[in-house]
């Protein structure tokens, strides 16, 4: 990838120059700011008669190349920390942003009961799936557009944004009407045609580590979304398979500083499907705060023993509001922050 850096008192007219030049030889320019200058990223190929002109336009600082099989995603790309905005939160900021909520959207009582108590207990964003790909075609699949309109529903009640996960390109702009995030699971972590369609919506993406993948190939599918112009990328690790049996996944809590250094998107933890336990998402929680996550996403439900999704290791209530305030205080050494809702909600 060619990188172009223009110099800080570059006019607009110059930046525009490059532009359109770019546009005139059947280039795409993926633009971003970074320790205040403006950078144009070209990731098809050029040759060394362009980079040479490039380099002489009025404004152009200079003319690199990113070697890295992930560019738009590195830090050679941009320096500065990807911010997402969302419903204004900001995911990659000083605040860890906690999302919560069931594995699957079940009934209306169900949902609005566990958004007011994870909303209550400090959460940001609602999780639940309205479709629910499954291990087993015998498992429960969701609730579908129903349970979209129960997302709906829980937003309007609570001002939660709604997280949600979108399984096929066919599915995207009927989810993408409810869902604030919309979450690309494991399994889908590397289709490639979800990604594609994804990246045209220019709406937040939560991407989740396929559980046999590694880094470079998260950050891979996610220099998808980002080739395809969508910049609000957010990764998640969820643990992956290894020979270990006790847990149901091994959390990589490595991740999060390879990714700091390595990218400059945001990162959250799930701790719940890498346990499969509930006993253990506390302790894993508290290690991804330590290790300098940008969020949690976390499992919680009214009546986990009788969930038709993942009830084992989902939270009851009254167990994420008491972790909440735990995380509060290694939120506070690590000098960052997690929300925390004040008394007159309703």
């Amino acid at each position: 990838m060619l990188l172009i850096t223009m110099k800080k008192k570059a006019m607009v007219k110059q930046i525009s120059a490059v532009i359109k030049y770019l546009e005139n030889h059947s280039l795409t320019p993926h633009i971003t700011r970074s320790n205040n200058s403006m950078l144009i990223g070209i990731v098809q190929d050029t040759d060394s008669l362009l980079i040479a002109e490039l380099g002489d336009l009025p404004g152009v600082e200079s003319v690199g190349v990113v070697k890295k099989a992930f560019k738009l995603a590195s830090r050679d790309f941009k320096n500065d920390k990807t911010i997402v905005t969302v419903r204004g939160v900001e995911i990659g900021g000083d605040e860890i942003v906690v999302i919560a909520g069931p594995c699957a959207v079940e009934s209306r009582e169900q949902l609005l009961e566990t958004a007011y108590r994870v909303r209550d207990g400090g959460a940001r964003f609602l999780r639940g799936g309205a479709y629910k790909p499954r291990s087993s075609p015998y498992s429960f699949q969701g609730l579908g557009e129903k349970g979209l309109d129960l997302l709906a529903e829980a937003r309007e009640k609570t001002n939660l944004g709604i997280v949600t996960e979108v399984v096929s390109p066919a599915q995207i702009d009927i989810v993408a009407r409810t869902a604030d995030i919309l979450q690309v699971g494991a399994r889908n972590m590397q289709n490639f045609a979800l990604l594609d369609a994804l990246g045209k919506m220019r709406k937040p993406v939560l991407l989740k580590r396929g559980m046999m993948s590694t880094i470079e190939e998260l950050l891979m599918s996610a220099e998808y979304l980002l080739a395809s112009g969508n910049d609000q990328v957010i990764l998640c690790e969820r643990g992956i398979r290894t020979f270990e049996k006790y847990t149901r996944n091994t959390l990589d809590f490595a991740i999060v500083p390879l990714v700091h250094r390595l990218s400059h998107l945001p990162i959250i933890l799930d701790p719940s499907h890498a346990a499969g336990d509930r006993e253990l998402v506390p302790p894993l929680a508290a290690s991804a705060l330590a290790a300098g996550a940008d969020g949690l996403i976390i499992e919680v439900h009214i009546d986990p023993d009788n969930a038709l999704c993942d009830g084992l290791q989902s939270l009851r209530a009254e167990e994420f509001s008491t972790l909440m305030h735990h995380f509060r205080k290694i939120a506070r050494a690590m000098g960052r922050d997690i929300f925390e809702a004040s008394d007159d909600l309703s």
